[in-house]
């Protein structure tokens, strides 16, 4: 379905749900009465992304009826992130609340994210309290977000609370792709916006269970993607450069003291497992160096289509921009 008329907004809630058809209405309601009693102009995006039951049907029920609707269906499931853009890309509000359906929280406290967003912050993401999950959730996503606020050194209590209000600026200028957009708020931290954290209730319901090896392992890395983007993305051969040195050092280390052992006649070296570390960290060692400078070689080849900041403000600019 494809809507045609257009409304003003200057709120555009974009939610994104899979296999939500009942709670489809409920959450529509919601958030009416949320937005509605605000007094702003708004928009609803609903991204169904690549649900198997009613969820489209139900949603095209509801934007027959109200032209603040807009319902985009994804042909298959891409993720939050794709379906997070494409709601961004086919939303009209410079104020951008993001949405998951998977979270289950209170749509009522949107308009205290809007709020916090004229006190001046650039970014609000939730922190759901009190929690209504299985205990399990709950531990994994406190170390979750206690190894994130270490590795990122941003301290945020609930980053993947699945609710953050923002501008369309800030969304524009963050790169969030495959599971990365559970790391917004870190990476916007990361370009100096402002950020704070509003509580929101969750609500009860059945919630999926983090109990499967995979998701453990995928979560670990997209924390070291996280790393190594907000830290290295300019300068790979600060990370892998310094590794390989390491390796360089420690393995050249092992070869020379094997080169006098053998040099002074203490004994044969030939076989040794240490021989073969050694050689392996020399070679490991190079490998990653080599990596660094292509990495720094294909930088400086694209540094003109690059932005390496982000101004806030231009007084004065003879510009005009």
């Amino acid at each position: 379905m494809s809507v045609t008329k257009t409304i003003s907004s200057d709120v555009s809630v974009i939610i994104v749900l899979y296999n939500l058809a009942q709670e489809v209405k409920a959450l529509y309601g919601a958030l009416v009465e949320a937005l509605g009693e605000s007094g702003t102009p708004f928009e609803l995006v609903f991204v169904d992304d690549g649900s198997t039951d009613a969820t489209f049907e139900k949603l095209n029920t509801v934007a027959r009826d109200d032209p603040r609707v807009r319902v985009i269906r994804m042909r298959s499931t891409f993720g939050e992130a794709a379906a997070l853009d494409a709601g961004l890309r086919h939303s009209m509000g410079n104020r951008i609340c993001y949405l998951s359906g998977r979270v289950r929280v209170n749509p009522s406290v949107i308009p205290r994210f809007l709020d916090a967003l004229d006190d001046g912050y650039d970014l609000v993401v939730g922190w759901r309290s009190p929690r209504r999950d299985s205990i399990l959730n709950r531990m994994v996503s406190w170390m979750f977000n206690r190894l994130v606020s270490r590795v990122c050194k941003k301290r945020l209590h609930d980053i993947n609370s699945g609710i953050i209000a923002t501008t369309r600026s800030v969304l524009e200028r963050v790169s969030f792709y495959g599971d990365l957009d559970n790391f917004i708020p870190v990476m916007a931290g990361q370009q100096g916006y402002r950020i704070t954290e509003t509580k929101v209730e969750q609500l009860p319901g059945t919630f999926r269970k983090s109990k499967y090896p995979r998701e453990y392992v995928e979560r670990f890395l997209d924390i070291l993607t996280v790393f190594f983007l907000s830290r290295y993305s300019k300068k790979p051969i600060h990370f892998l450069g310094f590794l390989g040195t390491i390796f360089v050092l420690v393995g050249a280390g092992i070869e020379i003291y094997l080169f006098i052992y053998r040099i002074l006649q203490l004994g044969g070296i030939a076989g040794r497992p240490l021989l073969v570390l050694g050689a392996l960290l020399l070679v490991i060692g190079i490998q990653m160096i080599s990596i660094g400078l292509l990495g720094e070689m294909l930088i400086f080849t694209h540094a003109g289509d690059m932005e390496e900041y982000n101004i806030q403000e231009i007084i004065n600019d003879p510009k005009g921009l």
